[in-house]
C-alpha cells in the first residue's frame, strides 16, 4: 500500500510539472509568435497521445493478465484501417469499438 504523504507528494509534484508546461507555452511564450516549424511540430502532439494512452490497453490488456487479445487487436486494426481509408477520427473511434464490443459479444 502506497503511504499517504509519498501520494500527496506525487499529486502535487505532477500539478506543478503540469502547470510548469502551460506556463511556458501560455505566460511566457503566449504573446509571441511562434516559428513556424515548431507550430508544424506542435499539430502533430494531440495526434500522438491518443495512440499513446490506447496501445498498452491493446497489446498488454490488464483483462488477460498482459496476454494479447484476437478481438482487441481486431478491434484496433479495424480502426486504423477506417482512420486511415475514410480520415474521420469519430468513424474511426465508433467502428473500433462496434468491432470490440460484437467480438467480447460473439466470442464470449
Amino acid at each position: 500500500m502506497i503511504d499517504r504523504t509519498e501520494l500527496w507528494i506525487v499529486i502535487i509534484g505532477l500539478g506543478l510539472g503540469s502547470f510548469g508546461l502551460r506556463f511556458a507555452f501560455l505566460g511566457l511564450v503566449g504573446d509571441r509568435p511562434i516559428p513556424a516549424w515548431l507550430m508544424r511540430h506542435l499539430r502533430y502532439t494531440a495526434v500522438s497521445v491518443l495512440p499513446a494512452l490506447i496501445m498498452p490497453l491493446i497489446v498488454f490488456p490488464a483483462a488477460n493478465d498482459g496476454q494479447p487479445e484476437p478481438v482487441r487487436l481486431t478491434a484496433a486494426v479495424v480502426a486504423l484501417g477506417v482512420g486511415f481509408y475514410f480520415k474521420n477520427p469519430l468513424l474511426a473511434m465508433v467502428m473500433g469499438g462496434l468491432t470490440l464490443v460484437g467480438g467480447l459479444y460473439w466470442f464470449a
